[in-house]
């Protein structure tokens, strides 16, 4: 991906859309944008995913305590989010199968009477999925529940629930759909912030964009100019409007990563009590446990922090159901930040995560709440709804069936097998490569030099992921391989310390630092490492 060619594009061309901000929103409008044969831009000022795109449950969810809520208080808002979410799940896990599977998830039981009730809610789950429902949700009975779920605490066991949700890697997802949109036209580029709105006759003609890496700024032209920043959009909505009231409130998902021994590779846990009334996932993610939760109020940060008090209050609600785990067993832990269309005096638990397309008086497209699992059909609103307002011609949407990087001509069953034997590559290795590249893992390996060398020791990641990571997926910082390119600094902290020096010189390689640029940029990368990332 040429980053000097996309900002000779931003400062010559005019474009349909400029879409600010790199998370799945933006990304997703960039490529539904693109696909239809729109002009399209997208920028982001940090990189693509870093912020809350990075930073879910993992989950490709319709969200049973969001159906639950909806059934209690009679909420239909609440109830079409579920079903729009069950739909898109089937088509995240068809257009990208190597970043996605199935997952079954447990909810266990203790009481009796619990059964009928979490019974009825998943049947109903399962209604609403309608021809995009995985495996039906049954009923196991305790002995069933310890052979599916071995650490699961014994004593006192009914049994359980059990349902099929989709389950990603969030930030390569996210990775995919900008590199998959710069393949459909679209220009793409991170580390490119918007400092200010362009104008004319108080209309909205475009945005001014400063590169980060070089200082200089572009003017540029679009005719539609969609803020698609997340929990910042109030900041955008401000440049448009020094006035405007605020539309969002932010809560936070903090996760913590444990053993994978703490949970079995293809099972979750959903425990539906906590002392606050919240859920918590434990889920198998990648060879690892991550454990988590979500919808805790906070305050808005670039790059939120984990406190001690939130890792023990994680570790205490998955106490009563795995037992004690001690604090030396987590291995990292992450913060995300979530917008929510603001209701007053609401709970940020109860707040629904459905989206919202707002206009401004000058045309800025606002395009804000809903979810991981909505990005697409919130990129499919809100195409619509500018093509009806700005007289734009564009055919149907076919992002439902378009296979994002590395989906093309995927064998699903058999890719890692035929690396192992093309390649000579560990099973290991065969199966982070398919599962992270898919039917362009073979490039990742055309770039090892002889033997595919690996980063760090009881990891799969090699250090041809590094070159390919600069040379074709707009990788410009350390972390930004460790954390998003791949998911190390999100599993391992410290094996993310241990490669940190490599990958920096790696990259120095490929991007010309001399050494003053790369003893910057391993101590900026330490300092995020350092604070959670």
């Amino acid at each position: 991906m040429n980053r000097a060619a996309a900002i000779e594009r931003l400062e010559r061309e005019n474009f349909d859309f400029l879409v600010i901000g790199g998370g799945a929103t933006g990304s997703g409008v960039a490529l539904e944008a693109a696909s239809r044969g729109l002009k399209v831009a997208l920028v982001e000022r940090f990189d693509f995913s870093e912020g809350t795109s990075s930073r879910s449950t993992k989950l490709i969810h319709g969200g049973v305590r969001y159906l639950e809520l909806a059934v209690k208080n009679l909420d239909r808002v609440q109830l079409n989010l579920v079903r729009d979410a069950l739909h898109e799940r089937a088509t995240l896990l068809r257009i990208a199968p190597h970043l996605s599977r199935p997952l079954w998830l447990l909810t266990p039981l203790y009481k009796v009477w619990e059964a009928p009730y979490y019974w009825f809610g998943l049947k109903l789950y399962d209604l609403l999925a309608g021809k995009g429902r995985l495996e039906m949700s049954r009923y196991l009975t305790a002995r069933q529940t310890l052979e599916a779920f071995p650490e699961i605490r014994s004593s006192g066991l009914v049994g359980s629930v059990a349902y099929q949700d989709g389950q990603f890697d969030d930030a390569r997802f996210n990775v995919s759909l900008a590199l998959t949109a710069a393949e459909q036209g679209a220009a793409v580029l991170n580390q490119a912030e918007v400092t200010a709105l362009l104008k004319q006759d108080g209309r909205l003609r475009g945005a001014v964009v400063r590169d980060r890496l070089s200082g200089r700024e572009l003017e540029v032209g679009a005719r539609v100019v969609v803020n698609a920043t997340g929990p910042f959009g109030d900041a955008i909505r401000r440049l448009d409007d020094p006035d405007a009231p605020p539309l969002l409130k932010v809560s936070s998902g903090v996760h913590i990563v444990l053993d994978g021994k703490y949970s079995p590779p293809e099972t979750g846990l959903l425990i539906p009590k906590t002392e606050d009334g919240r859920v918590v996932f434990v889920l198998p993610w990648l060879g690892h446990t991550l454990v988590g939760t979500t919808d805790d109020p906070a305050q808005l940060s670039d790059h939120p922090g984990v406190s001690e008090g939130e890792v023990a209050y994680i570790l205490r609600q998955v106490e009563p159901y795995l037992g004690r785990i001690p604090r030396e067993e987590v291995r990292a832990a992450w913060s995300g930040l979530r917008p929510l269309v603001s209701r007053p005096e609401a709970d940020t638990a109860k707040l629904a995560r459905d989206h919202l397309i707002q206009q401004s008086p000058s045309g800025l497209l606002t395009l804000t709440g809903g979810k991981w699992t909505t990005y697409r059909k919130m990129a499919v609103d809100l195409v619509a709804y500018a093509a009806r307002v700005h007289g734009l011609e564009v055919p149907p949407s076919r992002t439902d069936r378009l296979p994002l990087v590395g989906a093309e001509g995927l064998d699903v069953y058999g890719g890692a097998l035929l690396l192992q034997r093309t390649y000579g590559v560990d099973p290991a290795t065969a199966a982070h490569l398919h599962r992270t590249y898919g039917s362009r893992a073979s490039r990742v390996l055309g770039l090892a030099q002889g033997s595919p060398a690996r980063l760090v020791e009881h990891h799969p990641y090699l250090e041809a992921e590094v070159r390919y990571a600069v040379r074709y997926e707009m990788a410009l910082t350390p972390l930004d391989f460790l954390a998003r390119r791949t998911r190390l600094a999100f599993l391992d902290r410290k094996a993310a310390e241990q490669a940190l020096p490599r990958v920096t010189e790696l990259m120095a390689q490929e991007l010309g630092w001399d050494s003053a640029a790369s003893s910057r940029q391993q101590e900026q990368a330490l300092e995020m490492l350092a604070s959670a990332i």
